[in-house]
């Protein structure tokens, strides 16, 4: 169905932008089919590429686990379930013997370093991981297996920068992506009475968009305080940092709970160390209990990316998720951290004796003193509504693949793999730039996967106010997002909808082939151009008529 420009126009505000996003790829693939070219659809989040060596690892150790089950009990389609005892022999002489098939290598590497460098029993080792490939047991224990969970920790403490010095004992629950780790947290937070309906949260903008839409639900209702990345440099370019005027904001003790997206979207940029240290300071001496939720699924394509979870251990809960990273959105792979000791279980002890026992009757099945219960093992529960607590926890083999993954990535001392990914990334917003005919300065905290173009600062800094006036008195964003579907084929989304500035568009930079952003980037170009143009030639008409 072709949407005209008056119905995208009407639905622009009225919906989520990437519900919006559906009705301009219908609009960009009517104007392709027409056109005979490709649709560029940069709208979209996930890579276009994968790690495969891992894959690989995966499946050919999958192979030896099917070989296991089979040495139990062979029925022909009907196998057994493996054995632990002699484990380690039997996968070093499978290893010896398929030595040519994909994956081999990677898949001794990540066996040696789970033996030689965490000094893992290697029997209790391969064991855990080939009865989770095979997937014929419960997660046991449900937040996560012990082996997976150790290196999945050490992952992300090398990723992360999460500081286990500092911040004490760290505890992973492996999750179905962030989004999922997001949803859990909210119910939990709701469950324990550490938000209630109507509660005062904290924001950081801009940011994924369900992070603004969850707050406003009729369940939750929040009372919302945006935290806006207001600064920008000598030039008036945005830095997407937050300046600490805007940070004062937290010191009002009547926000509870930070929700924040590290590097952010749609801009993708990282909190710089003055950000860091300024909501350290509202932190330290103003609101010493604020809860802080930190989504940090942008951070490995940042040189050397911390999270906010290392500066502020005792109050930050961090998510992260591996799905753009190693290519992986189908597989939904994701955790959530925190230190035993924190502000959330702080919190729970401190509520006052009727609201505890409420809380406490809710988890009553689980244990003859709930009270005892820590909120991340209350966040396990509630994730299947706490009955259901003994069947939660990630599928086994995602739980195997998200090992395998995070093994990988810590053998690559070199950081080869992730050296591709930033190279990916910087590679294909160089050419963005190129095609908008703008220059590209070299940003630390930039992960480049994606960019957020502000029309209105560009009219701004190369026109005048004139320029900008004149936009704002005769079109909207939506002109311009109209114009790149129809005339080229092109899906941008908003940043509007990211509580971003009203007059940008986030361009993704991963899922396309490179040559697509210099595409982009001139049809942004001429767009532009054409609206300079018509400006410049009602100014001079506007001059011979008063003369």
């Amino acid at each position: 169905m072709k949407y005209s420009y008056k119905e995208l126009k009407m639905m622009h505000e009225k919906i989520s932008p990437f519900e919006f996003k559906d009705k301009l790829i219908n609009l960009a693939n009517y104007s392709a089919k027409k056109n005979n070219r490709n649709i560029l659809d940069a709208g979209r989040g996930n890579p276009n590429w994968t790690a495969a060596t891992p894959r690989e690892a995966f499946f050919t150790f999958g192979q030896f686990a099917v070989n296991e089950t089979r040495l139990t009990w062979n029925l022909g389609d009907l196998a057994g379930m493996p054995k632990k005892e002699g484990i380690t022999e039997r996968f070093y002489k499978y290893v010896d013997e398929n030595k040519d098939i994909p994956g081999t290598s990677l898949l001794k590497s990540i066996i040696d370093y789970g033996i030689n460098e965490l000094n893992f029993n290697g029997d209790e080792y391969i064991y855990e991981l080939t009865d989770a490939i095979i997937g014929d047991n419960y997660p046991f224990p449900d937040r996560m297996l012990p082996h997976i969970e150790k290196i999945v920790h050490d992952y992300l403490v090398k990723e992360m920068k999460y500081d286990i010095n500092a911040g004490g004992k760290l505890n992973v629950f492996a999750v179905e992506g962030a989004t999922a780790a997001m949803c859990y947290i909210f119910d939990s937070l709701m469950a324990n009475e550490l938000l209630r309906k109507g509660d005062k949260i904290a924001i950081m903008t801009p940011i994924f968009t369900p992070y603004l839409e969850i707050p406003h639900l009729p369940r939750y209702n929040f009372d919302v305080v945006y935290i806006n990345a207001d600064e920008v440099d000598e030039n008036g370019i945005h830095t997407w940092q937050y300046s600490s005027k805007e940070l004062e904001k937290l010191k009002d003790t009547s926000i509870s709970t930070l929700f924040l997206v590290n590097p952010n979207n749609p801009a993708s940029i990282a909190m710089n160390e003055s950000t860091f240290n300024n909501i350290i300071d509202v932190v330290e001496n103003y609101n010493k209990d604020l809860m802080i939720i930190s989504d940090d699924v942008y951070g490995t394509f940042v040189p050397e990316f911390t999270s906010l979870m290392a500066k502020l251990p005792y109050n930050t809960l961090g998510v992260y998720s591996y799905s753009k990273y190693f290519g992986v959105t189908g597989w939904r792979l994701g955790t959530m951290a925190l230190h035993e000791k924190n502000i959330f279980d702080k919190k729970i002890s401190e509520l006052d004796d009727n609201l505890k026992e409420s809380v406490n009757e809710r988890y009553k099945e689980m244990s003859l003193d709930p009270s005892t219960i820590s909120f991340m093992d209350r966040i396990v529960a509630d994730s299947r509504l706490v009955a259901l607590n003994h069947t939660a926890g990630l599928s086994t083999p995602q739980q195997v693949q998200m090992a395998f993954f995070s093994a990988f990535a810590l053998i690559d001392t070199n950081n080869s793999y992730k050296s591709l990914n930033m190279n990916i990334c910087n590679s294909r917003k160089k050419l963005l730039f190129k095609g908008l005919g703008l220059e590209l300065n070299a940003n630390e905290n930039d992960a480049a996967y994606y960019y957020q173009f502000d029309i209105e600062n560009w009219a701004r800094i190369f026109h005048g106010e004139e320029l900008v006036n004149y936009l704002k008195s005769n079109y909207e964003l939506v002109d311009v997002l109209y114009r790149l579907a129809n005339d080229y084929s092109i899906v941008l989304l908003g940043g509007d909808g990211f509580a971003g500035p009203s007059w940008s568009v986030r361009v993704s930079l991963a899922n396309l082939e490179s040559e697509s952003y210099y595409k982009i980037g001139q049809a942004i170009n001429e767009i532009l151009t054409s609206y300079v143009d018509e400006w410049k030639e009602k100014s001079q008409l506007k001059v011979i008529a008063d003369c």
